[in-house]
Parts: structure tokens; sequence; C-alpha cells
């Protein structure tokens, strides 16, 4: 087997091959919905080690305030802002807010949500079924159309990610919803990909696995679940939300800039087994 020398990584470097500083993100402003807890803030911190600045959008102020402070201490302009991804209107004014105060968006994290394990698919509410459209589908929608709209205006392409779910590739009984609004997100990123690639806009998805995090945290808990559900993890454990932050520094950085309709799974091998 042969071994690298410095020589080679040099050689490759120059080439543009294995360069550390395609990854930095210094100069880029990156917005991240849902970004005060769980996999958002996992995401927006690890972007804001990188290097960038940094526009999270949250329903809670309170929460916008705690993830603010910790955003801030990577020494990168912070913005947080209150923002219903549910309400045009609000995103429209947000996302002006966020690139008068930042000068520009160059990654658009569309990651806010909404989970319930709901009633059995034939007792559901059809107010339940919309409010989960409404926020996973509706809101991703009005959030990445703002993104290229201004990444269009700008002229510069820019990199959209949107946070979907495993069960938008496979099954979620109780989770009909969820699963079919996430599986719309997918749709939506790839149909983005294929339309905006010829200015520079790349579009890709997350999948995540079972995660810790508020909206999961009584079902994660529950032992039944637990043995049912945790010994399908190869990795024998739940994810974290900084196990999505360096996914999310390679989509926002230079080394991305020819991945685009893709769906990255990210749940410790639980598709797989």
């Amino acid at each position: 087997m042969k071994i690298i020398s410095s020589t080679d990584v040099s050689f490759l470097e120059n080439r543009g091959f294995m360069s550390i500083s395609k990854f930095d993100l210094t100069g880029k402003v990156a917005l991240v919905t849902g970004g005060n807890g769980g996999i958002g803030l996992g995401m927006a911190s690890a972007l804001a080690e990188s290097g960038a600045d940094i526009c999270i959008w949250g329903r809670n102020e309170t929460k916008n305030q705690a993830a603010e402070d910790v955003l801030k201490a990577y020494g990168r302009r912070t913005l947080a802002l209150k923002c219903d991804v549910t309400d045009e209107s609000q995103v429209r004014e947000c996302f002006a807010r966020t690139t008068d105060v930042l000068g520009g968006v160059d990654a658009c994290f569309a990651n806010a949500g909404l989970h319930r394990m709901s009633t059995p698919f034939h007792e559901m509410d059809t107010e339940e079924w919309r409010l989960i459209f409404r926020v996973n589908m509706e809101g991703t929608f009005f959030t990445l159309r703002a993104a290229v709209r201004h990444m269009l205006e700008r002229g510069k392409g820019g990199s959209l990610v949107a946070t979907s779910s495993l069960s938008g590739i496979s099954a979620m009984a109780r989770g009909e919803h969820y699963a079919a609004s996430k599986a719309g997100v997918i749709a939506v990123i790839r149909s983005i990909a294929v339309e905006y690639a010829r200015y520079g806009i790349r579009a890709n998805a997350i999948l995540p696995g079972w995660v810790e995090s508020e909206m999961t945290g009584d079902l994660l808990a529950w032992g039944k679940f637990q043995a049912a559900v945790l010994p399908r993890v190869p990795m024998r454990r739940w994810g974290k939300p900084e196990d999505f932050g360096p996914m999310a520094v390679y989509f926002a950085s230079d080394s991305s800039l020819y991945h685009t309709g893709d769906i990255v799974v990210i749940d410790g091998g639980y598709h797989c087994f």
C-alpha cells in the first residue's frame, strides 16, 4: 500500500483536491430556519465554527436569544429573528431583514419542521394533517422560494438544503402526514436542482433518522420504543444535533459546487439494517 507523502498532498492541493480551505466559510452567510435548537442549532454551530456569518429563524424568542448567545461565541456576525415559516409575509420580511443586516445569503437551510406521532391513519384528524403540511411543506416552500429569488437577483448562485426525513423514503405508521410531507420536500429539492443548476444554485436534502431533540425526546425515552428500534441502529445510539454539522458545512462550502439534486441519509445505518 502506497503511503501518501507531504509532496503528494501538496500536488493534490495545488490541483484543487483535498484542500481544507474549500471548507472555510469565511465571507459566506448562512440562514438556518428552526436554528434555535436541535438539528438546526447543530448545523448553525458548525457553520459558524467554520467561519460563516449566521442568521437563525425560530418562533420562540427565548430560545432564539439562547441560541444567538451560543453562536456569537464563535466570533461571527449573528442574527436571530422571530419567524413563523408558515406565514408567507413573515418569511418575506425576515428574508429581507436577513439580507439587509448580513448583506446576502449564500446558503439557506430550510430546516424548520414539525413531527407528531398521531392516531391510527383512519382516525387522523383533518386539521392535524393540514398542520403538518403547513409547517413542513408550505414553510419549506416559502423559505426556498425566497432564497431562490434572492440568489437569482444576486447572480452569485448558492446552496439550498432542506431537512427532510428518513420517513420520506420509507414507511411511518401513524405518521403518514409527516412521511408524506417529507417526501414532498425531497421532490421539491430535486426539481429545484434541475431547474436552477444553470444559475449556479444547487439544492440537496438531508434525511435524518432518529435524533435526540425536544421534538423526539419523549418517544426516544419510551422504553418499549427503545427496545424495538435502538437495536436496529448499527451505531447503537440515537443521532445528536452535532452529527449534522459537518454535512451542513460541506453543502455550504465550495467543496460541493458540483453536488446537487441529492439526498443524504444520516441515521447511523438504520436504513440499511
